[in-house]
């Protein structure tokens, strides 16, 4: 299968004060989040002059991509401008006829994966007869660049603490009920496969695995536990230091910049425990080579590139709208 394109479909966020209400109703429209709730989360981008990291970084990361690539790369998103359906428009209008989707998520799972190729098809049919064909490449949380960069971050982390750190993994908390959605426990079980990758590499064999950022409402049962309170139980048992590496997470979104980096790192000082947090891998190159290497599987009709661990890889179930993830919108193997 060949490409004459690369389409970077990542999340999308806003780049301005003015940006932020809009942008946090365009993510939440439909699910009855409560306007305090976006009021609560609104001041956290307006430490950051209501500029999210994540923009800026995936332009860094095209650059990067087109380095690694003979094909134009473009840049969509699902909640903010460039809007998806705009890029798909202008692949459309520039004759591209088939191009490969690498997304900003790692993860199979409904929000991780399968709302991504809702997106595509979405901007397919905006886009008309003469839309490029979309194929999302597969998930990659167990690609071996992906467990190379945390590893790496992990270890330069622990460069910047005295002595032994706790080491804790964290990615974004969904309800339990949707981890159902495409196979048991499909989203939380892959990323405790990659912790335990990460963590081989890096020469742990000892750590926790954590969930943060929920936002929904106390009754209804999260992903847990909550990093925070991991924290201050860690505290109590007389923890002196942890490294928090954001597994769940290829680039500084606000989740990690504000929730990690402020809160979290705020919380540990008040305890007299020493905090260092692992990088993600935002516009690493290596990140590049890794999007270029899942372009190369479907090019060349190879078996994936994983890395090698005890388990088997939990596969994905999903489906969208009834039918399943597979071509002509998604390549990854497991959703065969």
């Amino acid at each position: 299968m060949d490409f004459d394109a690369v389409l970077l479909l990542s999340f999308g966020g806003p780049e301005g004060l003015e940006q932020v209400r809009p942008f946090l109703e365009n993510v939440t429209r439909g699910r009855n989040v409560p306007p305090e709730r976006l009021d609560e989360v609104a001041e956290h981008y307006l430490h950051f002059g209501g500029v999210s990291p994540i923009n800026g970084i995936n332009r860094a990361l095209i650059t990067e991509l087109q380095a690694e690539l003979d094909v134009p790369v473009y840049f969509g998103n699902r909640n903010w401008e460039p809007y998806v359906e705009d890029t798909v428009a202008a692949m459309r209008d520039n004759g591209v006829r088939r191009a490969a989707v690498f997304t900003t998520s790692a993860w199979s799972g409904y929000s991780g994966c399968a709302q991504y190729v809702e997106d595509i098809a979405r901007a397919r049919r905006a886009a008309g007869p003469n839309a490029p064909e979309l194929v999302k490449l597969r998930p990659y949380f167990d690609h071996p660049l992906f467990v190379e960069m945390f590893a790496g971050a992990i270890a330069a982390a622990a460069g910047t603490v005295a002595g032994d750190a706790r080491l804790i993994f964290t990615a974004h908390s969904v309800p339990v009920a949707a981890d159902q959605g495409c196979g048991p426990r499909l989203y939380s079980s892959q990323v405790a496969y990659a912790a335990r990758l990460v963590a081989a590499a890096a020469g742990y064999a000892d750590y926790d695995l954590t969930w943060q950022s929920r936002s929904g409402p106390p009754q209804v049962p999260w992903l847990g536990p909550d990093v925070a309170d991991h924290l201050a139980a860690l505290a109590d048992a007389g923890t002196g230091a942890v490294i928090v590496c954001p597994v769940g997470f290829v680039a500084d979104h606000i989740e990690v910049v504000w929730d990690l980096d402020h809160e979290l790192r705020l919380q540990a000082e008040a305890a007299g425990v020493a905090f260092a947090r692992a990088a993600t891998p935002n516009a690493d190159r290596r990140f590049a080579r890794l999007a270029a290497d899942l372009v190369d599987e479907l090019r060349q009709g190879r078996a994936p590139n994983r890395a090698s661990g005890a388990d088997p890889v939990p596969g994905c179930l999903a489906s969208v709208n009834g039918e399943r993830c597979r071509p002509p919108h998604c390549a990854a193997p497991e959703c065969g």
